[in-house]
């Protein structure tokens, strides 16, 4: 059976102060599951600082492809990994849509993490006007392509994939779990076509409005292996109950 895997992405939330009431809720809750925090830059000291011993890992919401130099506002892959970061967020669909990132850059930010020793969470997914065109299978097929080209389906092996319908994030909306199913199915059936045996063991999360009242029907379903949770990570109940969701399917 393969793991599930549930990564809260604080995205430009949190002070210090909320911070550490929400980490102090979590980490007890989720003790002996398989959870992940990506919190802003400016944060990642204290969320090393505070859990380090505990079953939570922590990691970053974007990374430089570029390993140093003259990058003014850039973050490295040493940088995190000087703060015990596990994990970095690449290509999320605010990254591609808000700043432009390409299918290329995102490959090559996905290859930089890799060849550090970090585990990027890849994210893939369409716009309401592309799913509405009956282009999502072509969409994501295209952005997998791209790290697929540049790395070889080989490293997937060492990544993770977040499905996350641009429609259904932050807007209240959410891809009913057979939705969500079909696209996760296709994006394993595209890989098992690769490698059967890469395909077996990918970790796919869903990310797109995903709550409490949602999560046990979407982790339910045979190909979801969890979440990829933008506002109710915030929320240390809500959090909490999505990753006892997922541990439970």
């Amino acid at each position: 059976m393969r793991k599930k895997l549930v990564a809260g992405n604080w995205k430009m939330h949190g002070s210090l102060a909320e911070n550490a009431a929400l980490l102090d809720a979590i980490k007890p809750a989720l003790a002996g599951i398989d959870a992940v925090v990506c919190v802003p830059f400016p944060y990642l000291a204290q969320a090393q600082a505070s859990l380090t011993g505990s079953s939570i890992a922590w990691g970053a919401q974007n990374v430089s492809e570029q390993a140093k130099g003259a990058f003014t506002g850039e973050v490295s892959t040493g940088m995190l990994l000087d703060f015990g970061c596990k994990y970095v967020i690449v290509g999320h669909s605010e990254r591609r849509s808000l700043y432009g990132e390409s299918d290329a850059l995102v490959a090559k930010k996905y290859m930089a993490a890799q060849a550090a020793g970090l585990t990027p969470i890849l994210c893939v997914g369409e716009s309401l006007d592309e799913r509405e065109s009956g282009v999502t299978e072509a969409v994501v097929a295209r952005q997998l392509d791209a790290v697929i080209q540049t790395a070889g389906v080989a490293s997937l092996a060492k990544a993770v994939v977040a499905y996350e319908p641009v429609w259904a994030i932050g807007t209240g909306k959410t891809a009913s779990p057979e939705q969500a199913q079909a696209v996760h199915a296709f994006i394993r059936g595209k890989i098992a076509a690769l490698d059967a045996g890469v395909a077996d063991g990918l970790v796919i999360q869903y990310g797109g409005s995903v709550k409490a009242a949602n999560a046990a029907e979407l982790m339910a379903q045979p190909d979801i292996d969890g979440g990829l949770i933008g506002g109710a990570s915030l929320v240390a109940d809500d959090f909490i109950a999505i990753c006892r969701a997922a541990a439970a399917n």
